[in-house]
């Protein structure tokens, strides 16, 4: 009776510290740089999918540390959940294209430490949804020989001429899943309530494009669609193509599924039809009760492919640029954005996309909306909870449907 009780007595404290050594691994996972991650360096796992956790801005990997712990425990070993860190706080400020390159070097330094990977996919939140859009531009390779978007995109600044674009490729070498973003401005946020805390007001939107390359540097330029000459195309606008900057839409088109998730509303940072990628004549007054199982995610649209020969830059927009830049008005911020909305759109909608809703209106801090999404801090957050386990139930059924293919493949 005694050896069991000793027995068990050991067992149970080898338990607690076992927990407590798992715990300090996630923790350091975070804090640390990418160069000597402690859980890089232990072998005896051979996780074959990478999934890159990519903050926003003026954030810091610390802002993952619940998604990162329960998207651990819900997909298992199979997975390695890393939180990106070489572009946090002020370096977001940088610029997106800045950043994105950042990433990619940060990914390829990850993937060469795990030789067992085999897939990846990105898990982006605000900001960092560009920046990770950028990033997958950087480290795209065609696969297909016969693709004509191997050769050099020409553009010019009236236009852009757009190619065919494979959905074959590789990202950082390997096998693209899911591409999945969390609040981010994929249209920028010029426009009529994009930036939500200017209340819509005509003054404060046409005033916040000159002021926010003062408070966000270069970062701020590219999200209002200002930087550069007026006759240069915006970066978002060629993020939306396959131009000279990279193959944007064909690293987009390479991943299995593309998802958005968008608040709905309260998110003051972020707004709705950006987040969603959609006009304002297709938003909808949203349902109020959740999905079973998935508290405050209200809804999920697929929306298939439309094909158009991608975005332009037409002279009229060069001139709504320059009278943007230079004597903006409610009117030219008007007719630059609705330009510059419309072409983004025709550039992203050429391959398919699923579009869940949520809505923190029954939230106890609605307000946090931006944040809640990614549970940036499990006490004050914790209400994003169903967004993260939704988030995870869609990474699973896609593994699942992978190997299921596989093994229908490997069958015939």
């Amino acid at each position: 009776m005694y050896l069991q009780l000793a027995s068990s007595s050991t067992l149970g404290i080898n338990s607690f510290w076992r927990n407590r050594s798992l715990r300090a691994q996630v923790m350091c996972s975070i804090e640390r740089s990418v160069l000597s991650p402690s859980w890089l360096l232990d072998m005896e796992d051979k996780p074959e999918h990478l999934l890159v956790l990519v903050h926003g801005i003026l954030a810091s990997p610390s802002d993952w540390t619940y998604a990162q712990a329960e998207l651990k425990k819900r997909l298992g070993r199979n997975f390695v959940i890393y939180a990106s860190s070489c572009n946090t706080f002020t370096k977001t400020f940088s610029g997106i294209d800045g950043a994105g390159k950042r990433l990619a070097d940060e990914v390829m330094l990850v993937v060469k430490k795990r030789e067992s990977l085999k897939k990846i996919s990105f898990l982006a939140h605000s900001l960092g949804g560009l920046i990770a859009r950028y990033a997958a531009a950087v480290l795209y390779t065609s696969t297909n020989h016969n693709d004509p978007s191997d050769d050099v995109v020409a553009s010019t600044n009236a236009n852009f001429k757009m190619t065919c674009f494979s959905n074959k490729g590789l990202i950082a070498g390997l096998e693209p899943i899911n591409f999945i973003t969390l609040a981010t401005p994929h249209l920028g946020v010029r426009g009529k309530k994009q930036l939500p805390f200017l209340l819509g007001v005509p003054i404060l939107e046409k005033l916040a494009a000159p002021v926010a390359p003062i408070f966000a540097g270069r970062t701020g330029s590219q999200l209002f669609l200002t930087e550069g000459k007026p006759n240069k195309p915006p970066l978002l606008l060629r993020m939306a193509s396959d131009c000279d900057d990279g193959k944007f839409l064909s690293a987009l088109g390479a991943f299995k599924c593309r998802v958005l998730y968008a608040n709905v509303s309260y998110d003051h940072m972020v707004g709705w039809r950006t987040s969603s990628i959609r006009r304002e004549t297709e938003l909808f007054k949203p349902p109020r009760r959740s999905l079973d199982g998935y508290k405050h995610v209200v809804d999920m649209e697929y929306c298939p492919a439309v094909p158009s020969e991608g975005p332009h830059f037409p002279p009229e927009a060069a001139k709504a640029k320059e009278a943007a830049q230079n004597a903006p008005s409610a009117q030219t911020t008007l007719e630059y954005h609705e330009i510059m909305e419309e072409e983004m759109i025709r550039g992203l909608q050429q391959f398919s996309w699923k579009k869940v809703d949520v809505s923190f209106h029954s939230a106890f801090w609605p307000f946090f909306a931006h944040n809640n999404i990614h549970v940036k801090n499990e006490w004050f957050h914790n209400a994003g909870a169903g967004v993260i386990a939704h988030v995870a139930d869609h990474i699973k059924q896609q593994e699942k449907q992978q190997e299921y293919s596989l093994f229908f493949t490997a069958s015939l």
